[in-house]
């Protein structure tokens, strides 16, 4: 079933759980990620990343994603992409303006907020830096992730100013593969919980260890966005499929693909489902 933003992050905060958040690039990754929510009934985000567009736009993925949700046999939320966005019908949408002067962020959050909640769409915004962008390269050179990490009396006040549904926050993830395991501040998120009052999410899931998934779902995390594996084990069952000769059809590879992410976005919803 199709809900906004605001709706599943209510089921998220009852349970003290969070909710997945997996980009649909195409068709198998979007039949992945809600094959995987169902097999598990448990509710699910899909988003198409603007950085994504390139391999399949909007105008042709969105409205699959729309029927997809429609047609769950769970609470499906579908996000990203602003203005076409709401255009196609999409539930929820996100703001990252973050990388602009807070004043900046704010007033365009606070104009994104206003134009969606007429229409009955929900509001994710982001303050705070992670040093990374979408595609996992670095966008700010020599940074320290804390030297970008949120601040919770500024979180409360641009919360307040702004009226989103849900605040993204830096306290030490990254976009893309780690080299590392990242070294996250707890502290970050249980204040800025408690500063704010609304359900946080972490960008840049993806590489988290599973202990440090539960803390931060203790902290307050509701959402938690999470992509580049689920990918990454989609490509290594195609290569190896490809590998073993036993098919010269792309629908084949494809088939393999999609299950190899469906099993990953199981083992993330369960990890995510934890608080339960």
């Amino acid at each position: 079933m199709l809900v906004n933003l605001k709706e599943i992050l209510k089921i998220a905060e009852e349970e003290k759980s969070a909710v997945g958040m997996f980009n649909a690039t195409g068709f198998d990754s979007l039949q992945a990620v809600i094959g995987a929510a169902e097999e598990l009934n448990r509710p699910v985000i899909i988003a198409h990343a603007e950085v994504h567009n390139v391999y399949n736009d909007i105008s042709f993925v969105g409205p699959a994603m729309t029927a997809a949700a429609k047609n769950a046999k769970v609470p499906v939320c579908v996000q990203q992409m602003i203005y076409r966005a709401l255009r196609i019908g999409f539930t929820s949408v996100m703001i990252d303006a973050s990388a602009l002067a807070y004043e900046e962020n704010l007033r365009l959050t606070k104009e994104i907020t206003e134009i969606s909640h007429a229409m009955g769409v929900s509001v994710e915004a982001e303050l705070g830096r992670m040093v990374t962008g979408e595609s996992g390269s670095a966008e700010i050179a020599d940074a320290k992730p804390e030297d970008f990490y949120t601040d919770p009396e500024e979180a409360k006040a641009f919360c307040e100013a702004t009226g989103i549904d849900a605040l993204a926050i830096a306290f030490g993830t990254a976009h893309g593969f780690y080299k590392s395991q990242p070294k996250l501040d707890f502290g970050i998120v249980e204040k800025c919980a408690a500063s704010t009052g609304l359900p946080l999410v972490m960008h840049g899931g993806s590489g988290v260890s599973e202990d440090g998934f539960c803390k931060a779902i203790a902290g307050g995390i509701r959402k938690i966005n999470y992509y580049s594996y689920m990918s990454k084990a989609g490509y290594m069952a195609a290569k190896a499929y490809i590998e073993r000769g036993k098919s010269n059809y792309l629908h084949d590879v494809e088939y393999s693909a999609m299950q190899a992410m469906k099993e990953d976005v199981k083992k993330a919803i369960k990890i995510f489902s934890a608080g339960k």
